[in-house]
């Protein structure tokens, strides 16, 4: 116990934790498969999907800040933020469904279906993974224990994650039998209930126990406030490059692997088998989640270690530079294709655990600078840098992918277009990875820094507590 602050019980732990994992069932077919589903399965040109990327994630991030700025004053008996995980559970849920579900139509008629359904699945996705993010905040005033909780959130992400990653080809396959549009919406619907009970389970098992200062604030007052935080600037710029070089490396693999590394025959024990490409790309997601599950849980050691941003900005170069090595590589070296893929992934863990620490840091900070304090719209804003840099990521890579000449009705693609997809999975990515890492190098808020901020946070509010006794 330090500064007097009872440190959290693991079943809180692992119960906020499972609120991520059930937004991963999601996220990631949204990072990895959503391009390939709209253009292979669902009948959207390149082109057209790159436009309504762009439109929809820009919609959605900016809802970010607008659920922020409602979440902070909501007021009711479970506090300000949990109550959306059980107000908006079922509605998410449902949706996942609608969205994957494709509908006899028209190519006009199609491309409104998708529009209607993915802008509302982003917008119920918002409302409740905003709160979700700004409980991180208020579980409890210890800045080292909210990193520990980060490290249990992205643990059990990452159980979502390998979830999507081991079993959506199969659930398709299985569920469809032949039928892919059959597939994905059952799919859909397995991973919809899933999501419902897990949201449900955070809801019931953790507690807010930070209370802003006494007061109203003004809106105006909490938009100063978050425009003139230079660390969350940073860290927010840094999000947006991160993401998109996460999205877009990410949703590039399908391609990458139906039409540049195809079906392989792989020899294993004296015996000869055909892999198809689907389940290669399964099995190269799946040992990339491993390794990044094993650097989300090694995060403090490297943040006690290193500092948070230090640790941070170390692992996003190195994304770069293993996702750059990648272009190099003949089609034909899968043992090191695996293994720049395993050091990414390695990577990928820290920066992600690291990042939310991060804005919780960035919330403190503004407390501490301004008196105020609005941890739902900080954690909104990094919401909208996140899906800002989703955004871009995603649109750049259909756009990429119609300017060398992506067909999804060619069963092999040009010299050309198989260029633009090894270029997406390789060298366009590393370049935000590299980005994101150069803001890092001016961000203030070091690990001995927030030592004192925190003190200094605590004193505070003691002194709020004797004053409203009094």
């Amino acid at each position: 116990m330090e500064n007097g602050v009872k440190k959290l019980s693991i079943g809180e732990k692992i119960g906020y934790g499972l609120g991520d994992a059930a937004s991963n069932l999601f996220f990631q077919i949204f990072i990895i498969y959503l391009s390939y589903f709209y253009t292979d399965i669902f009948g959207i040109p390149a082109a057209a999907l790159g436009t309504m990327m762009l439109v929809t994630r820009i919609w959605d991030a900016v809802n970010d800040p607008i659920m922020g700025m409602i979440a902070d004053r909501t007021n009711s008996r479970w506090g300000k933020f949990r109550p959306w995980l059980l107000w908006c559970a079922v509605p998410f849920g449902v949706l996942g469904v609608l969205m994957f579900t494709t509908p006899n139509l028209g190519p006009t008629g199609k491309l409104i279906w998708a529009y209607v359904t993915y802008t509302a699945m982003t917008m119920i996705y918002t409302a409740i993974n905003v709160p979700y993010s700004a409980l991180m905040g208020v579980i409890t005033p210890d800045s080292m224990d909210r990193t520990v909780v980060s490290s249990f959130r992205f643990a059990l992400a990452f159980v979502g994650t390998f979830s999507v990653q081991l079993l959506l080809t199969r659930m398709v396959r299985f569920f469809g039998q032949g039928n892919e549009t059959v597939g994905w919406q059952w799919a859909a619907v397995v991973f919809s209930c899933a999501a419902v009970i897990l949201f449900l389970v955070t809801f019931t098992t953790t507690r807010e126990r930070v209370q802003p200062p006494k007061g109203k604030n003004p809106i105006l007052h909490d938009v100063k406030d978050l425009l003139t935080n230079i660390p969350w600037l940073l860290i927010g710029g840094a999000t947006v490059f991160q993401l998109a070089f996460i999205v877009m490396r990410g949703s590039c693999i399908p391609y990458f692997f139906k039409y540049y590394i195809q079906d392989r025959e792989i020899s294993l024990f004296g015996m000869t088998k055909i892999i198809p490409h689907d389940d290669l790309s399964s099995y190269y997601l799946m040992a990339g989640t491993v390794f990044t599950l094993a650097g989300a849980v090694l995060s403090k050691w490297f943040s006690l270690r290193l500092g948070k941003p230090q640790a941070y900005l170390f692992f996003l170069i190195l994304c770069g530079l293993s996702t750059a090595a990648v272009y190099f590589l003949d089609r034909d070296n899968l043992g090191l294709l695996l293994i720049l893929q395993l050091i990414a992934s390695f990577s990928v863990g820290p920066v992600s655990v690291l990042q939310w620490a991060i804005y919780t840091d960035t919330a403190d900070y503004s407390e501490w600078k301004n008196g105020r304090r609005a941890t739902a719209l900080i954690m909104a804003a990094s919401l909208f840098a996140l899906k800002m840099g989703v955004a871009i990521g995603g649109a750049l890579l259909a756009w990429i992918l119609a300017a060398y000449g992506y067909n999804a009705e060619n069963a092999e693609q040009t010299p050309t277009a198989l260029t633009g997809i090894r270029m997406s999975m390789s060298l366009y990515p590393s370049v935000f990875a590299f980005l994101g890492a150069a803001l890092m190098l001016f961000y203030p808020l070091s690990n001995q820094r927030m030592k004192q901020i925190e003190s200094d946070l605590i004193a505070r509010r003691k002194q709020y507590e004797s004053q409203s006794i009094q």
